[in-house]
């Protein structure tokens, strides 16, 4: 049932030609040469274990899941694992079988031990904000001989699979990833498709082909070059200049609609993903305004979302009224239907009606180097609205995505900004991730009702097209508590020379590159 999910992938400039080159050719891998791909989405760490973010794009392709998916598949395919299936009728008990004979990149046995230990740690260091909060339906894992590996839940979860398949659950070497602590020596043992030859954080990641890999990615180039930039505009220089083959993940709205109108003329081609990522705010229920129910309610009330979308991003993202983006099950517009269009006496009213009459002071915090040079002009944006209703005094202040990660995890932001690319394509990634007391903000949320009733009611159900009505009551919780407010839901772009062909496949449900499937077209 998740085809529905299924991106579907268009080409805005110079398309038409390559894409039917490229079909022309599809039995073909073309050159296998090295390929420079651009970025605004640097790693905040090297260890799966600490991440739940978007270090997962350079873990996709340097370290080895069980389940993944192969392109053109929306659902978890056996990857590392030979198989893998759930053993009972209850959804409780999930065994997967290894691949005979896998290896680490250093040559070093890959075996169900392996994956047990990469599991347990994720849980037994327990970073702050990292990905433990996915494992919360797993009560152990156990090993029968070196292939098998079956994992004891302690709910039904029809949605484990997805959970095995995201790249917090790379498969690590037990004799280089301690059981207790993270791995600080800036070096990765994986098995994934490309091994890490050389990285400079923030700047570059090397990237060359594993000689002992054994999975689906086919590889149609022999290294890969991952250049991290802050900036959009220096981002599509260096496109334009041909030092980068690729540019994704931060483009700004104005390089975007530069690209569209010039990139027949530039030789360059610009491919639209219609993904599900979205951008939304947090605020800090531990700070003395923020946790007053009326300050959140009354900035939900001001903020005017198709401003942003139009004056900020310039028609390349959509406003969003839910956490649920547009195109999965249990979508709502709950926040325009309880707030309506912005409006600065109502928010006075919510305000005033709570005793508060003063302006509120507020800071908000961005990163200044995760998603794209934009993100800095729509919080002048933010400020401007909330400041022109006469209600808040608004500070800005950024951060590097590094100090920022760690600064909302200890709670030391009143509100920041967050973007959220999912784990897998499924309405439970939209909601579970910031509820309960181990979420991806490093802030507990206990939402009751929706982590001890509607979560495990709607995992129950393995047709995830049947799960609308749990979907749509949390949503009704979200909106009532109004700790977290949605902002927009954009789209994906990747800007690519013409030399360059595979960028339409590039992109798994996550939207996730695999840069195994890009390639330098043969001359024709």
């Amino acid at each position: 049932m998740f085809h529905r999910y299924l991106r579907h992938v268009a080409a805005i400039a110079a398309i038409s030609l390559v894409a039917g080159c490229d079909l022309a050719s599809s039995g073909a891998s073309g050159s296998d040469g090295p390929v420079v791909v651009g970025t605004t989405s640097a790693p905040s760490t090297l260890d799966p274990a600490a991440s739940w973010d978007g270090s997962w794009e350079l873990f996709r392709n340097i370290y080895q899941t069980l389940l993944s998916y192969p392109y053109g598949s929306s659902e978890p395919q056996p990857d590392a694992a030979e198989s893998c299936r759930f053993t009972d009728g209850s959804s409780t008990a999930y065994s997967c079988t290894l691949k005979e004979g896998l290896k680490f990149s250093d040559g070093t046995k890959l075996d169900a031990n392996a994956v047990k230990h990469s599991i347990d740690r994720i849980r037994d260091i327990n970073v702050d904000g990292g990905p433990a909060g996915l494992l919360g339906s797993l009560d152990r894992v156990e090993t029968k001989g070196d292939r098998e590996v079956v994992f004891r839940l302690n709910q039904p979860d029809a949605t484990f699979p997805f959970v095995l398949a995201t790249p917090a659950m790379s498969i690590v070497d037990p004799e280089e990833y301690p059981a207790k602590s993270l791995r600080e020596d800036g070096r990765v043992t994986g098995s994934g498709p490309y091994t890490l030859q050389s990285y400079e954080e923030g700047k570059q990641a090397q990237l060359a082909r594993n000689p002992n890999y054994k999975g689906v990615a086919d590889r149609h180039n022999s290294e890969v070059t991952i250049r991290y930039f802050q900036d959009s505009a220096l981002m599509v220089k260096a496109l334009r200049d041909k030092e980068l083959d690729i540019a994704f993940r931060g483009l700004a709205a104005s390089d975007i609609i530069a690209l569209e109108k010039g990139s027949n003329d530039d030789g360059l081609q610009l491919i639209e993903d219609s993904g599900i990522e979205i951008s939304y705010l947090v605020f800090n229920p531990d700070d003395p305004w923020t946790s007053k129910p009326a300050v959140r309610k009354a900035i939900a009330q001001v903020i005017d979302r198709p401003r942003i979308a139009h004056d900020v991003y310039q028609g390349t993202v959509d406003p969003l009224y839910s956490m649920v983006p547009a195109g999965l099950a249990g979508h709502t517009t709950g926040f325009f239907d309880d707030y309506g269009k912005p409006s600065d006496s109502k928010a006075k009213k919510i305000l005033t009606d709570a005793g508060i009459t003063e302006r509120v002071p507020l800071t908000l915090w961005y990163t200044t180097d995760r998603y794209g040079s934009s993100t800095a002009v729509e919080f002048k944006e933010l400020k401007r609205q909330l400041e022109a209703s006469g209600l808040f005094n608004v500070t800005i202040k950024g951060e590097p995505w590094k100090t920022y990660v760690d600064g909302y995890r200890k709670g030391e932001y009143q509100v920041f900004g967050r973007g959220w690319f999912p784990d897998f394509p499924d309405p439970d990634n939209f909601i579970a991730p910031f509820v309960g007391e181990k979420n991806a903000l490093g802030t507990p949320y206990p939402a009751s009702e929706i982590t001890k009733v509607l979560l495990p009611e709607s995992r129950r159900e393995s047709d995830r097209g049947a799960v609308v009505r749990q979907f749509e009551e949390a949503q009704d919780i979200l909106v009532d508590d109004a700790r977290l407010l949605p902002l927009w839901q954009g789209r994906q772009y990747i800007a690519a020379s013409d030399e360059i062909a595979g960028a339409e496949r590039a992109l798994d449900p996550s939207t996730i590159m695999m840069v195994w499937e890009l390639y330098r077209k043969e001359s024709w």
